[in-house]
């Protein structure tokens, strides 16, 4: 696993005041929630008009569902989050490891578990850590490949060779012909 840098925003911890940014970030979210739910209450009309459409539907999100359950993730690939709510209660959240921040891992609105309210978006959040550590890798480490040689040690070798080679030329007698017996 690479290396990640987690990124935090104000400490969830301590006493926070909200922002104008967070005040705007809420109300965004909020109006972006209207708009989609009027999309799907529009999209839900046309379905319930066309039953084909409708059940071709359903086998879609059928399978949707059973790809993305085909992904689970292991708990060492899981980062958790300690995030501070619009409402300002402070939850657990979590997210792909791969993630710098809750944020741009696609959870800026949840549901408060504590008062109940939906949509509210994080407004301080700090990594907590992964759910596990990641296992130990199994067997040898991979072999190191050696490095390419570079010009001058290759210079350096063939005079070394060279060298070998006429010292050993020199200390052998030249072999001698052999007359054929007839």
């Amino acid at each position: 696993m690479s290396e990640i840098e987690y990124q935090s925003n104000g400490t969830p911890l301590e006493s926070y005041e909200l922002t104008r940014k967070d005040h705007r970030g809420q109300k965004q979210s909020e109006e972006i929630r209207e708009w989609v739910q009027q999309q799907v209450d529009a999209d839900n009309a046309k379905c319930r008009a066309d039953p084909a459409m409708a059940e071709r539907r359903r086998q879609a999100f059928e399978n949707a569902a059973r790809l993305m359950q085909s992904f689970k993730k292991q708990d060492h690939e899981i980062m958790r989050w300690r995030v501070r709510l619009y409402c300002g209660h402070i939850i657990q959240s979590e997210a792909h490891y791969t993630y710098s921040d809750p944020v741009s891992a696609g959870t800026y609105s949840k549901r408060c578990p504590e008062c109940g309210r939906d949509n509210m978006t994080i407004v301080a959040f700090e990594p907590l850590g992964l759910r596990a550590e990641p296992p130990a890798p199994a067997g040898p480490p991979p072999p190191v490949r050696p490095k390419k040689p570079t010009r001058a040690e290759l210079e350096r070798r063939v005079r070394v060779l060279e060298e070998e080679n006429a010292r050993l030329r020199s200390q052998t007698p030249a072999p001698q012909s052999r007359a054929k017996k007839p």
